[in-house]
């Protein structure tokens, strides 16, 4: 990042909170040891971080951690999302917080509120983390700032490409696509109805909600963006022009439904599991929703891929690097016990932490855990998903406006997808506006 962030004021914290409301263990484990005397310990995060730090086939790694630290007791404060950041950026802006570690979503780790955290260079030289290389590129990038890293990555949901192998085999389809052109025309013979009068769409996005992040994924494939890592805005240049392109002519072509701009994330699970969609891009791990058996009409015959990418890019990218959203442990500055934090956040950053973390359900973010068999015996997109990560990134890079930035660039999609303008206007227009909003 090359931005230096403006000193954050108390009014700003204020802003900012409002803006927030706008997403047995498996080996060997090694812990620092720390004279606590059964002291207390608190985290901040979504109940599903504890979840899979404590329950499942990966066994509780917390616990073992709890007795080697001295720790008697850990308050986990879980809440929904817009409350998580509210809560950690209001205990991180205290003189002093009983709070020790937070868990953070990629979205909410600006230039600006890094002042609430440490810099985590100065732990990291002491050790404990062992091959920080491991965990993957893109989100390392974007939790360093002016050259100092502020997070540990420790859960993803990154998109994939599900496509429905049933329908593949009645229309004679081959074989899933290798580039986005052929996705495309593949998903124009993939639009029929079938013989009991349900009609079927070849491909399916969600066009209300997170518009601007779905949007992304198709851009990727031409390594597309709308705000570079850079804060460079580029959503007028060919990449992502081409991405909406293909997006209009296929929805002028009903081959995206009509209804597009009213479906949201959550819809497009009954879409696939009713097959009322033959294809879909979104988070890899809904791979298991789609092929239940208990609310699937089609368990087992969903199958998932990375996105392949344009014909232009295949010489350098294997798959498209698609969009990735992360969560990451972080230290609130003002916390009192931070060796103690940091050896939470060391404990559940080893290899045998994140492959018992990936038995209990939790997307790894270590590039190693996907070559477990433990793991990925039981996770056909396993592959897939190790491929995409190695090139993924965010869909836009957090800045104190982002969630606005995210709202206009909806707004201008749509309108560009349903004809309301060219593709080249609506990004022309929308630069001028996110250029504005990057320099408020």
């Amino acid at each position: 990042m090359t931005k230096r962030p403006k000193s954050l004021t108390r009014r700003d914290f204020l802003k900012l909170t409002g803006a927030a409301t706008a997403l047995a263990a498996t080996g060997q484990f090694t812990f620092r040891s720390f004279a606590q005397g059964g002291g207390s310990f608190q985290i901040v995060s979504h109940a599903v971080h504890e979840t899979v730090a404590r329950t499942g086939a990966g066994g509780d790694i917390v616990a073992p951690w709890m007795a080697e630290a001295g720790v008697g007791n850990i308050e986990w404060r879980t809440a929904g999302i817009p409350q998580i950041h509210e809560t950690l950026f209001r205990e991180a802006t205290l003189n002093q917080t009983n709070l020790d570690v937070g868990y953070i979503l990629n979205t909410h780790l600006f230039p600006r509120i890094t002042q609430l955290f440490d810099p985590l260079d100065d732990y990291l030289a002491m050790g404990g983390i062992d091959d920080l290389e491991d965990f993957f590129p893109g989100m390392r990038q974007s939790l360093t700032f002016d050259g100092q890293l502020y997070g540990i990555p420790v859960r993803h949901s990154t998109s994939g490409l599900h496509w429905n192998q049933r329908y593949f085999d009645e229309r004679g389809i081959s074989g899933p696509p290798q580039t986005i052109e052929e996705m495309a025309e593949i998903a124009r013979e993939l639009t029929f109805t079938r013989s009991d009068g349900q009609p079927v769409y070849g491909f399916v996005i969600p066009g209300s909600g997170q518009m601007h992040a779905n949007t992304t994924d198709i851009a990727r494939a031409w390594n597309g963006d709308f705000i570079t890592t850079e804060y460079e805005v580029v959503c007028n240049q060919p990449p992502m022009i081409k991405a909406l392109t293909m997006l209009r002519d296929m929805f002028a072509e009903n081959v995206l439904p009509q209804a597009l701009i009213s479906i949201a994330n959550t819809d497009l699970d009954t879409w696939m599991q009713t097959g009322r969609a033959a294809m879909c891009v979104g988070g890899m791990g809904r791979n298991r929703i789609y092929n239940d058996a208990d609310a699937s009409q089609f368990p087992g015959e969903i199958q998932t891929m990375a996105l392949p990418p344009s014909e232009e890019i295949a010489s350098e990218f294997e798959v498209a690097p698609i969009k990735t959203e992360y969560w990451s442990m972080v230290i609130p500055r003002p916390s009192q016990q931070k060796d103690l934090s940091w050896s939470f956040i060391e404990a559940l950053s080893t290899r045998d932490a994140h492959l018992a973390m990936a038995l209990n359900g939790n997307g790894p973010t270590r590039a190693s855990t996907y070559d477990e068999p433990m793991f990925n015996a039981d996770l056909p997109y396993a592959e897939a998903e190790k491929k995409a990560l190695a090139v993924a990134r965010v869909p836009l890079p957090a800045f104190d406006r982002s969630a606005e930035a995210a709202d206009v660039i909806t707004e201008a999609v749509q309108a560009s997808i349903l004809g309301a303008q060219t593709p080249q206007r609506a990004m022309d227009d929308l630069a001028r506006r996110l250029e504005a909003l990057l320099r408020a």
